[in-house]
């Protein structure tokens, strides 16, 4: 009995987790199709509350990268009309990829992200 429920939890965890990847994954494939990003965060938000808490830490900092990063390409979008917001703009490209390759790095791992509530990376 106790073997099935170590089993029946690993596959959870295991679900959850490649939950958690194809966000990032779907993040990443928005830098070129966009609306993907808006994919990855209903994702996050539907499976957020199933996850072991180590993956929860990711789906939030998923649900956070969305919409900082969606402020920061409003606030891009609205200031490259003075050529500032190209550079607001590329620092979120960066921005953006960075958070995706440290949760994938973590999540790889087993590891919850430290500071899943963090504006940066």
């Amino acid at each position: 009995m106790t073997d099935q429920v170590v089993e029946t939890n690993e596959k959870q965890d295991a679900s959850a987790k490649n939950g958690a990847k194809i966000n990032y994954v779907l993040y990443l494939a928005s830098i070129i199709l966009g609306i993907t990003g808006l994919i990855a965060v209903i994702m996050a938000y539907v499976n957020r509350k199933d996850a072991p808490e180590w993956v929860q830490t990711h789906y939030q900092f998923q649900i956070r990268t969305f919409w900082i990063g969606l402020l920061y390409a409003v606030i891009g979008g609205i200031l490259s009309v003075v050529g500032i917001g190209l550079l607001i703009l590329l620092f979120y490209l960066v921005w953006l990829i960075v958070r995706c390759v440290k949760g994938l790095k973590a999540l790889d791992k087993n590891e919850p992200i430290e500071n899943p509530t963090s504006w940066m990376f």
